[in-house]
């Protein structure tokens, strides 16, 4: 067995880590039209690969991932090309390294997670940027804007902040709280972009290929568009990107029935602004 120096036990949540991780390694090879050319991966991976941790090796999965990666780099792209120099904020960021695709000379971004995974990273990447910076983050509390060090008042700057492969694991109150809070704190025009499945998926992560091996579970699926805006007036739906479009024919045959009777898609990432 060949073990890495950072090979550690992390608990059920975090230990999801691995699946994007893994499906940015290898996922260009599979789907080239969706490649990220994500160049830290593949060495990250290589370190902590272990015996004890299976590794996704689901093709709908890393296609998923690698489609999801795409639309929160674009949308963070097209953000920063609106507000130069913002501030954006990785919520739950495990292992990935958006800054490599983000750092656009004058941006600031911000990696945040929990302090058993954020140990793990700085074992495994590289020495930050000096407008690259970490913060340990519990998203369940009810300070976590305060822990981040984010704007306290409406007038700032915009911020960007996205979660991926989080939300899905906590529990419907906690994820009402995380939108509340953004909608009351952030500043107008602040985006707050995540990755969610419908309600259907609540307590089936044992029929995830990949998430099953973790012990996770799913908690939160959403059930109608308007649980979105709901926890506060000043949230406003910017968009609804389908993430698994493009996958293949069956997809896109059974796609919009799904839809019809699910009221919402299976799987989408989707993009929260702040009004006035």
């Amino acid at each position: 067995m060949t073990t890495g120096k950072s090979a550690r036990k992390l608990s059920a949540v975090p230990s999801t880590l691995r699946i994007p991780l893994a499906a940015r390694a290898s996922g260009d090879a599979l789907f080239p039209q969706m490649a990220v050319r994500d160049a830290y991966a593949a060495g990250i991976l290589e370190q902590i690969r272990d015996d004890d941790h299976a590794l996704p090796d689901d093709r709908t999965t890393i296609y998923g991932i690698l489609a999801r990666t795409r639309r929160f780099r674009s949308l963070a792209q097209d953000f920063l090309k609106l507000h130069p120099g913002a501030r954006v904020v990785n919520l739950g960021c495990g292992l990935s390294h958006y800054f490599q695709w983000l750092d656009d000379g004058k941006s600031r971004m911000t990696d945040a997670d929990l302090p058993e995974v954020l140990a793990l990273r700085r074992e495994l990447l590289p020495d930050t940027h000096p407008r690259h910076d970490l913060r340990e983050l519990d998203l369940t509390a009810p300070d976590w804007w305060e822990q981040l060090g984010l704007p306290r008042k409406r007038q700032a700057q915009p911020v960007f902040l996205f979660t991926e492969g989080v939300l899905m694991y906590l529990t419907p109150e906690q994820v009402n709280a995380v939108f509340a809070t953004f909608g009351e704190r952030a500043p107008q025009g602040s985006v707050l972009a995540f990755d969610a499945m419908c309600w259907l998926a609540v307590g089936r992560a044992r029929q995830h290929p990949s998430v099953r091996a973790t012990g996770a579970e799913f908690q939160w699926g959403l059930r109608r568009y308007e649980d979105l805006t709901q926890p506060h007036p000043r949230l406003h739906l910017d968009g609804t990107y389908r993430v698994m479009e493009g996958i293949g024919w069956p997809y896109t045959l059974f796609a919009p029935m799904v839809l019809f009777f699910l009221g919402v898609p299976i799987y989408a990432v989707y993009a929260l602004r702040a009004k006035d």
